[in-house]
């Protein structure tokens, strides 16, 4: 199938790819066009400026968690909507498993789909030596994909002389420069960049942005290369249904402290037969009525401890429902709130839902980080004995039992320990589950929450 599709990647963190990606995807909306935007890697904060913000649908490319054949499903998916595709690079463009290795790289996730790549080079401290890393790029390995070159952080009159000495060099199209606006710049915290509901002015700042970029960027150019991108096989994968066109009512926590929620997650449970409601753990009292299962999604609970401790009624709704077996999926940030006591941000203690009698506490750096395959070591709720699943961890937050029913694994190295409390009916730690790297666990959720008894 024709899919137009592009990727913007750079040399390294901090190279402006998602300020950049964000205000090419408000300019290619603001044009009128039906917009998809995907991030490569395990990120949630960046699809929620692509989509919440701007309105392109958008979804997470990752060839760790995923096979090839499902990650251009996944794509396609949502692209197949769309008149063009944008997908924002993770890290490095080369960077990926363990920090030494291409697999589940921009490059990687761009070979996958064919997709051809503007290379996001700042130039800030350079001039003529953006040549020779322009050249590494390019030659370091094959298949590279690299067709275009996108100058950050440089000046109108400095962009002409960059730009010809590029093109007379290599074979590719500057397509265009962004000149330095830091009233425009995107802030950051311990898990990346803030969330797009605590920028002000976000949604006037991304149509000025647009509006430069309109300017300084060859956005038709742009569009001609990504209906460049060859045709793309693909074919969904078969996934098992409830019978009978059942569905199971499953409770998804979802506001400020709740948030981090991978979508082709619900999308793939929502296809198995489950109906997905809503609700805050801040502001609602308690769990809706007549759900069969509860996820609380990974997010920030550390910044709104006080809030989430206020609000009793909930803690006892969420403490009672679990304790009497309701299946419950509770990752990084929902497994804090199940701790009797959490360390807010501020450094206090908050009285928590109570389920596990343990407090989780702040650490001064990252506890875990990066990609895990997990084995369970019992058999429990998601998956039996010794089969696996993927995920990722990112918490500077700790627990004082993070439980022992799975064992994670560090992909390319020999780290591993144990982790996660399961049972028949709970799934608690910090690692963030893909489902689509073991469905069965999906289906295994589902079906016990098929037989478990509406909550009233």
């Amino acid at each position: 199938m024709k899919l137009p599709r592009i990727m913007l990647a750079a040399p390294a963190s901090g190279s402006g790819k998602t300020l950049v990606t964000c205000g090419i995807l408000q300019a290619l909306v603001n044009r009128g066009l039906k917009t998809a935007s995907f991030k490569c890697g395990p990120d949630y904060i960046d699809p929620m400026f692509h989509g919440r913000v701007i309105g392109t649908r958008s979804g997470n490319l990752d060839t760790f968690f995923t096979e090839p054949s499902v990650t251009r499903w996944l794509f396609a998916r949502a692209a197949r909507e769309a008149d063009i595709s944008v997908a924002e690079g993770v890290m490095g463009y080369y960077d990926g498993l363990a920090g030494i290795s291409t697999r589940a790289s921009s490059a990687d996730v761009a070979g996958t789909l064919q997709i051809p790549v503007v290379l996001i080079v700042s130039c800030q401290g350079l001039s003529v030596s953006v040549l020779p890393v322009i050249q590494g790029f390019l030659e370091f390995e094959e298949p590279r994909n690299i067709r275009g070159i996108i100058l950050n952080q440089v000046s109108e009159g400095m962009y002409p002389d960059l730009k010809k000495l590029i093109e007379e060099r290599f074979p590719l199209q500057v397509l265009g420069y962004v000149p330095r606006r830091p009233d425009l710049a995107l802030k950051s915290r311990h898990l990346g960049l803030v969330l797009p509901g605590e920028i002000e002015g976000l949604r006037e700042k991304l149509n000025i942005l647009a509006e430069v970029l309109e300017e300084t960027l060859d956005l038709d150019g742009f569009l001609r290369l990504a209906d460049t991108a060859p045709d793309l096989k693909y074919e969904p994968p078969v996934v098992p249904v409830l019978e009978g066109n059942r569905q199971v009512t499953v409770a998804v926590a979802e506001d400020e402290a709740f948030c981090f929620t991978y979508k082709d997650n619900l999308e793939l449970l929502t296809d198995m037969g489950a109906e997905l409601v809503t609700f805050s753990p801040i502001h609602d009292r308690a769990l809706p009525e007549g759900i069969q299962g509860l996820i609380l999604s990974g997010g920030y609970p550390e910044l709104y401890a006080e809030a989430l401790s206020r609000n009793k009624t909930m803690r006892d709704s969420v403490r009672n429902a679990v304790n009497h077996g309701l299946p419950c999926i509770a990752e990084c940030g929902g497994f804090l709130y199940l701790h009797e006591a959490l360390e807010g941000a501020d450094g206090e203690f908050y009285p928590m839902a109570g389920v596990l009698k343990a407090e989780a506490y702040r650490k001064d750096k990252l506890s875990r980080f990066g990609y895990v395959t997990l084995e369970a070591l019992e058999d429990q709720m998601l998956l039996r004995k010794g089969r696996k699943i993927r995920g990722h961890e990112f918490h500077y937050w700790e627990s004082g039992h993070c439980g022992s029913s799975m064992r994670a694994s560090k992909p390319l190295r020999q780290r591993n320990w144990t982790c996660v409390h399961g049972s028949g009916t709970l799934y608690a730690g910090f690692p963030h589950l893909f489902f689509y790297s073991c469905p069965e666990a999906a289906w295994n959720f589902l079906k016990k929450c098929e037989v478990a008894p509406c909550l009233h």
